[in-house]
């Protein structure tokens, strides 16, 4: 029986569920594209992706461009004469003359509920954002971000003390386990793609530097919500004397009346400092210091003096 020739592509942690998805239910997966291996660390070490490193362990061919657009770039990958193209947070955009080598269609995992969240970074916007739903959504690759007809979604909750880590790592699996169920339907015909309503569309764009720094002139509610979307990366950060703090974990703190202004350190708990919000408070109870380890917020406390007197300044 045929079994249509698989071009995988994707990068991070999170494409490599669907990965050996593909290879677990016996998809011929030709090859894998990913990303450049990247300098990481203090002493800056060429390390693999996360999928070239599963892909080299299934002994499968890889592919790492700079750019795929580029005519060399799109002559390798024509060259492994793929029918079908499978993405998961890849990196790139893909360009027309690529979707185009596949023949029975290019297809996203993407980490949300289409059209909300098109972009590179929907787990973190769905968190900052405080939805109690997210999801996976897989789409037919087209020109436009993430606007393709949509094949399959599944749905999650989101609940109250996850944060992007432990998010992010369920729809990876959750992902997985949707390609697994829909790509066969998809091929013989028995599920119909629809077409995505453009005008409920939302966008999540890359989280830039700005993003990842709290301004607490917002609710409580809000701060803590950037802390989990940005936990266990990049971390969210505030300024103490001209110093970068880093808060990892934080909690609502329901005693605090308000008064202070936004930034404030006002008080003290068992599991850390309260520090005054726009709206409410909040209990750090994970932070790092400019140069040191991450700690609790009781340890925090502990070799802190006179914690009342500091305030959280933002870069304006």
């Amino acid at each position: 029986m045929f079994r249509p020739r698989v071009l995988f592509m994707g990068t991070p942690d999170f494409a490599v569920p669907s990965l050996i998805a593909l290879l677990n239910d016996g998809w011929p997966v030709a090859g894998v594209v990913t990303q450049p291996d990247r300098p990481v660390g203090r002493r800056r070490t060429l390390l693999p992706s996360p999928v070239k490193s599963a892909a080299q362990q299934a002994a499968i061919p890889v592919l790492q461009p700079e750019r795929v657009r580029r005519p060399e770039a799109l002559e390798m990958i024509a060259a492994l004469r793929p029918n079908i193209i499978v993405t998961a947070a890849y990196g790139q955009i893909l360009p027309p003359a690529l979707l185009e080598l596949a023949d029975l269609g290019a297809f996203n995992v993407h980490a949300s509920l289409l059209p909300k969240y098109r972009g590179a970074a929907p787990i973190q916007w769905a968190l900052m954002n405080g939805e109690e739903r997210t999801g996976i959504t897989i789409m037919t690759m087209v020109k436009e971000l993430d606007a393709g007809p949509i094949w399959a979604t599944a749905e999650t909750t989101v609940d109250p003390d996850d944060t992007y880590g432990t998010l992010h790592d369920r729809l990876a699996v959750l992902g997985a386990q949707l390609l697994r169920d829909s790509l066969p339907r998809m091929i013989s015909g028995e599920r119909v793609a629809q077409p995505q309503d453009d005008s409920a569309a939302t966008y999540a764009p890359p989280i830039r530097r700005d993003d990842e720094q709290i301004d607490f002139r917002h609710s409580a509610t809000g701060v803590c919500n950037l802390i989990r979307a940005l936990s266990p990366r990049p971390g969210a950060f505030t300024r103490v004397g001209g110093k970068v703090l880093k808060i990892w974990s934080a909690h609502l703190d329901g005693t605090w009346t308000e008064g202070a202004a936004p930034g404030r350190f006002v008080g003290r708990r068992p599991d850390g400092p309260v520090i005054a919000c726009g709206v409410g408070a909040i209990v750090a109870t994970r932070l790092q210091t400019a140069g040191g380890k991450a700690q609790s917020g009781a340890d925090f406390l502990h070799g802190t003096r006179d914690v009342e007197t500091l305030c959280c300044t933002r870069d304006e």
